[in-house]
């Protein structure tokens, strides 16, 4: 080895010793001596045609693996463009470390060529933010990022490398690289602390556990079965913008009026859990908060007042893990299942609902043609966007290994997302389930994954307009004061072909399944452009 290195060969040989394998990417001047740096190491370069989509597949990557995902942006218009995105990373508790090139240290202030204060931008949509202050740290700083990553809630975290750092030589002895072991110790529940939040579930008549979106991959979903299975109290995942109102729970919120006793397990008190407040808890409900963040504690505290039981610092997955080795007193199962009853209930109309408009699809009749597809392979990614084709796709489709727009409730991620999805997952299927508002905006990513080979399916429900917005008009202002969301019913399936992977278009629910089975067997990226009735996003009530 010389005995001097370039600040950019720091940056990659760090990543590299750090396990990462791949970098999502959009090139530009400050990073250019980045690229030049990877060609030295075992990683890959993935380069994408829009910088939020390199964000977003980041993300997938960190939602799916729990491992943080990086993306590499230039400075800049590169780094502005990539800042909407975290927002949707940050809000789904996704680990991941965004990379943005920077003007050089000794042009700021002076005007310099896409100056502008990047770790400020991407403050509040971060878990950290910072400019790197010379080429010797670039190590610890990449360690950093990537550790400040994982720890507690998990979520993005941002570094600008400004260029004539990583330009710069350095002694190879001053450097202190870091250590795929010198991960973050996650913080834990004492065996009091577990025993006292033990005690207070086994007490409750009706409790109920809200969890975080961190929890809804593979490992953490087990987590939480296992939880619920060995205390008889409901888990449930709020990962959703619509929060308790998600599709996906079904009847649930019906039941939580009579809710006596709420632990949330490293969720945070917020719009999702309506704060728990009435009318949708009862006025006397206790609360018991298990948190990484005491500011969290804190808000709970205030916004609580004496319902607050018991709070405390830990981190979600250990906490989880702590009651489940601790817990000896099951309490009875009767609530557990009126409430697994409401969470899987549908009603029975969707089984058969068929449109009503000649030359379109119910969405029902979409989901059910699908679902056994999704279900025929316990490995498959499946993926909803925002929208209220993507809650019908929540509420019929509940897959094993799902990931949605989160909590953020941006749209326009789904299509990243399956790319980062194939990544991970190299055999089984990718569905995306999207509308043609949220197709509009990383269409051209299509092109990376037929140059990157990265076959998918999606699924669009295409019914020429802004349809949840479109709901909102109606419901609020009325049906004649709906105006300024139509789209065309443009053919996103030729779109897709032009770019070089497979495209259906479906006016009939016959000619659907044939679609599908064309589109996997394909080998290429999908597109099935569905035409679609435009339908409200599904509301599931108990029975009176």
């Amino acid at each position: 080895m010389s005995n001097t290195m370039r600040g950019a060969d720091i940056v990659a040989r760090s990543l590299d010793l750090l396990g990462c394998r791949r970098i999502f990417t959009l090139s530009g001047n400050h990073i250019m001596s980045l690229f030049d740096a990877t060609l030295e190491t075992k990683i890959e370069l993935v380069h994408v045609r829009h910088e939020a989509a390199a964000v977003h597949m980041a993300d997938g990557w960190g939602r799916l693996t729990g491992e943080p995902g990086v993306a590499m942006v230039t400075g800049g218009p590169g780094h502005v463009n990539a800042i909407g995105a975290l927002f949707a990373a940050l809000a789904a508790e996704s680990p991941m470390v965004l990379l943005s090139g920077h003007a050089a240290t000794w042009e700021l202030g002076r005007g310099g060529f896409q100056e502008l204060r990047q770790a400020e931008i991407a403050g509040p949509v971060t878990k950290a933010s910072w400019t790197a202050k010379s080429a010797s740290s670039l190590s610890q700083d990449i360690g950093n990022a990537m550790r400040i990553a994982r720890q507690g809630r998990p979520g993005p975290v941002h570094v600008s490398l400004p260029s004539d750092l990583l330009d710069e030589i350095v002694d190879a002895a001053s450097i202190v690289w870091p250590n795929e072991h010198d991960g973050p110790v996650a913080s834990n529940l004492s065996p009091h602390i577990a025993d006292d939040v033990l005690a207070a579930i086994a007490s409750a008549a009706r409790p109920v556990i809200f969890a975080p979106p961190q929890l809804s991959d593979v490992s953490g979903r087990t987590l939480l079965r296992q939880l619920e299975e060995i205390t008889n109290a409901p888990a449930v995942i709020l990962e959703s913008p619509r929060g308790i109102a998600d599709a996906t729970l079904g009847a649930f919120p019906d039941l939580l009026g009579r809710s006596d006793l709420v632990v949330l397990l490293g969720k945070s008190l917020d719009f999702t859990t309506r704060w728990i407040a009435t009318p949708d808890f009862a006025q006397d409900v206790r609360v018991i908060s298990i948190d990484p963040e005491v500011t969290m504690l804190e808000r709970a505290a205030k916004e609580l007042g004496d319902r607050l039981l018991l709070g405390c610092v830990a981190n979600a997955r250990a906490a989880a893990a702590t009651l489940i080795a601790r817990a000896v007193c099951r309490r009875g199962d009767e609530w557990l299942k009126e409430v697994r009853a409401a969470l899987s209930g549908r009603p029975a109309e969707w089984a058969s609902v068929r449109s009503s408009t000649a030359g379109r699809l119910h969405p029902a009749e979409l989901l059910r043609t699908l679902r056994p597809y999704v279900e025929r392979d316990n490995d498959t990614v499946f993926i909803c966007d925002g929208g209220d084709i993507g809650q019908w796709a929540q509420s019929m489709l509940p897959a094993r290994r799902r990931m949605v727009n989160g909590v953020s409730g941006a749209i326009g991620s789904s299509l990243s997302l399956a790319l980062a999805a194939r990544y991970v997952e190299p055999k089984a299927p990718v569905f995306a389930v999207l509308g043609d508002g949220a197709i509009g905006f990383h269409l051209s990513e299509i092109e990376t994954a037929v140059r990157c080979n990265l076959p998918f399916v999606a699924i669009v429900g295409n019914d020429a307009c802004w349809n949840a917005e479109s709901q909102i008009q109606r419901r609020t202002y009325g049906q004649d004061r709906i105006h300024g969301l139509e789209l065309t019913p443009a053919r996103y399936d030729l779109v897709v072909s032009a770019l070089g992977g497979h495209g259906e278009l479906v006016t009939e629910a016959d000619d659907l399944a044939g679609a599908i089975e064309r589109s996997l067997a394909s080998g290429k990226p999908s597109c099935i452009n569905v035409m679609t009735e435009s339908i409200a996003a599904p509301v599931v009530r108990l029975a009176s």
